[in-house]
């Protein structure tokens, strides 16, 4: 059975727009087929100062692994594209990639939530989730996501990023 899930990608080292390329096309060799992707979008970091902004993109797949597996999965890609955790919270990264929703289930595991549990307080988040599911109802809270992104108290500047040809 397919299922629908929305992935965050975000990298704030090296070469950004390659890094989000790249697992873009893990994500398809590895997960499931693309069904929708966003804009890339430029923001500064959230929760840690850094150097380097952030530049973030939601994509849609389709998929059969379960939420677990798919965590799996995105974990190794991380690894595989060379994110290292030193489990200390936020910091600088290569890739990051988060499961914002799985079809409209809610999963609470020590690992694994769903949905993601501060997806609507950022921003650099919902703009891109917006662009390509307004109107997705968030299974616990029980707003769209257009309406999550009206609600949102980050006010934090989020730009779409323009890729130099």
């Amino acid at each position: 059975m397919n299922h629908q899930a929305y992935i965050l990608l975000g990298s704030n080292l090296g070469d950004r727009t390659q890094h989000l390329q790249k697992a873009r096309i893990m994500l398809g060799l590895n997960c499931g087929g693309m069904l929708r992707e966003s804009g890339i979008y430029e923001s500064s970091p959230w929760g840690f100062d850094a150097k380097q902004s952030f530049l973030n993109q939601v994509v849609e797949i389709e998929t059969d692994h379960r939420p677990a597996e798919l965590l799996t999965k995105l974990l190794t890609i991380e690894k595989q594209m060379g994110r290292e955790r030193n489990g200390s919270g936020y910091s600088s990264r290569i890739i990051d990639l988060d499961i914002l929703y799985y079809d409209s289930i809610v999963l609470n595991e020590p690992l694994l939530s769903i949905p993601h549990p501060r997806l609507h307080l950022r921003r650099f988040t919902l703009l891109p989730l917006v662009e390509i599911a307004a109107d997705f109802v968030h299974p616990r809270l029980k707003l769209t996501n257009a309406e999550l992104l009206k609600k949102t108290v980050d006010f934090s500047e989020v730009k779409p990023f323009k890729l130099i040809a």
